[in-house]
């Protein structure tokens, strides 16, 4: 993924108003995150734990989400699996809930995926962030094509989002 600036990610909202997506908290180190080890960059706003963001590139532009934490359950002391990367976690896998684009989302329509918890999927999936309880599941696809299912995973997910 290319670096990008505030303004791109700030503009890249597709399920938001403009007015939220200026008000909203965007990264300050933006210029140090590991931009080549990044399907999609995730974070959490500070301020309201319970929200969560991420923005990707797709078809050559940058997308980005607004997401909720639906909320930690009893259910996640168990091994959850993340939608998106596949990766297994112990207590490490939330809903993320993301409210549909335009109108549908101003009635209140919404979507769900269970995510890494910590929005770290591309780490994980190449090796650079370790499963931290449990060990994970053996694969036998490469590298290459787990980021590739990750992509496509998350490129299914914001079509669910936008359509």
């Amino acid at each position: 993924m290319k670096a990008l600036t505030e303004n791109e990610i700030r503009g890249a909202f597709v399920n938001c108003t403009k007015g939220e997506a200026k008000r909203l908290y965007v990264l300050r180190d933006l210029a140090e995150r590991p931009w080549d080890d990044l399907d999609f960059l995730g974070w959490r706003d500070p301020q309201a734990p319970d929200r969560t963001y991420l923005v990707t590139e797709l078809d050559g532009r940058p997308t980005a989400l607004t997401l909720r934490n639906a909320g930690a359950s009893s259910w996640q002391t168990r091994r959850s699996m993340c939608s998106m990367c596949m990766t297994t976690h112990t207590g490490g896998v939330s809903l993320m809930v993301a409210a549909k684009a335009g109108k549908a989302g101003q009635q209140g329509n919404s979507v769900g995926a269970y995510m890494c918890s910590d929005l770290a999927c591309p780490l994980y999936v190449r090796g650079k962030k370790d499963v931290s309880v449990g060990s994970q599941l053996h694969e036998t696809l490469t590298v290459e094509e787990k980021i590739q299912r990750t992509a496509a995973n998350l490129a299914a997910f914001i079509a669910r989002v936008t359509a």
